[in-house]
């Protein structure tokens, strides 16, 4: 099978085309033959070396943990899903990838894909899909009338977070940057906020989530617009407690987990349109492909997600 891999960590010009043996699945596990993978910023994270101490990587390794395809073969153990199924799913995190013609995933993170979805769309799902469902549901616990503020809300986590919340009832205010605040208010931002130009401390109170894409001193700063004993969630690195602390603000670092049935119910609303994927890019999945993305992701600013498309 033709695979994407990096022999070493390092920059995108590491990537290179390579013909590899077809995986077997494992009891439990099923093939998929990959339609379309998706990149996200862990994926560049983890090429550069940044992550090697959490997440090792064999060489050559194959990277990218979003895909969409169809079910080839399935291992022993495997019920609910068949040969030619298509599915979609959030892979584990480690050499064996979806930058390459098949993959090995098991059962439980699988979900079946939403009828109406391309298999790009599908593949720009899991991975932000379950992050900013897994925060607005299982750690912030989401309820109608919240007010809640997305720090980066044009991404790939942020879009769904913004879309999620708003589905879940609440009030919604979103940064990016000036060209994305007509986005924000597209996929459902009652106040979208240019983080250049405006400040969410000075705009906002009573602020009961914040979610934080960010990191650095962006959640710091927001911390103000956090009503008394709120929550801050992030994904982009650990909360400054001793900022919180003195205002009795709960924080909280989020890791993702993938799940099936997590996403299965985010296929749900896919199908019914109540949410919707956004994809400002497909390139083939090719080394050259595969380079240019994560050139794009790195510089920062992509709106949605970038997808790696493989239908022949």
């Amino acid at each position: 099978m033709k695979a994407i891999v990096i022999e070493k960590y390092g920059n995108e010009n590491e990537f290179k085309e390579v013909e590899m043996d077809r995986p077997v699945p494992k009891a439990g596990q099923v093939l998929i033959e990959v339609k379309a993978a998706s990149v996200n910023p862990l994926d560049w994270k983890v090429r550069e070396g940044y992550l090697k101490d959490r997440l090792p990587l064999r060489f050559p390794a194959i990277l990218g943990w979003d895909a969409a395809g169809v079910i080839v073969e399935t291992g022993s153990g495997v019920s609910a899903f068949k040969k030619g199924d298509a599915v979609f799913a959030k892979t584990e995190t480690n050499e064996n990838g979806t930058y390459a013609d098949y993959t090995c995933i098991e059962e439980e993170k699988l979900a079946k894909m939403p009828e109406r979805l391309s298999f790009s769309e599908a593949a720009s799902v899991p991975l932000a899909g379950l992050t900013a469902w897994q925060v607005l549901n299982d750690v912030a616990d989401v309820q109608d009338g919240d007010n809640v503020l997305i720090l980066g809300g044009a991404g790939g986590v942020g879009s769904f977070a913004v879309q999620i919340a708003k589905h879940k009832g609440a009030y919604v205010a979103a940064t990016a940057s000036e060209e994305n605040q007509g986005f924000l208010k597209s996929i459902g931002a009652d106040r979208p906020i240019d983080y250049k130009k405006e400040d969410p401390a000075d705009l906002l109170s009573d602020v009961d989530l914040i979610f934080d894409l960010v990191g650095g001193l962006t959640a710091e700063k927001a911390l103000p617009a956090l009503k008394e004993g709120g929550l801050l969630v992030s994904v982009a690195g650990n909360p400054d407690t001793e900022a919180a602390r003195s205002r009795n603000i709960r924080t909280v670092y989020h890791s993702i987990e993938a799940s099936g049935k997590q996403l299965q119910e985010i296929s749900v609303l896919l199908q019914l349109d109540m949410i919707v994927p956004v994809v400002t890019e497909v390139l083939p999945m090719t080394a050259a492909g595969v380079k240019q993305a994560h050139q794009s992701s790195q510089e920062g600013h992509v709106r949605g997600k970038l997808v790696l498309n493989n239908q022949k």
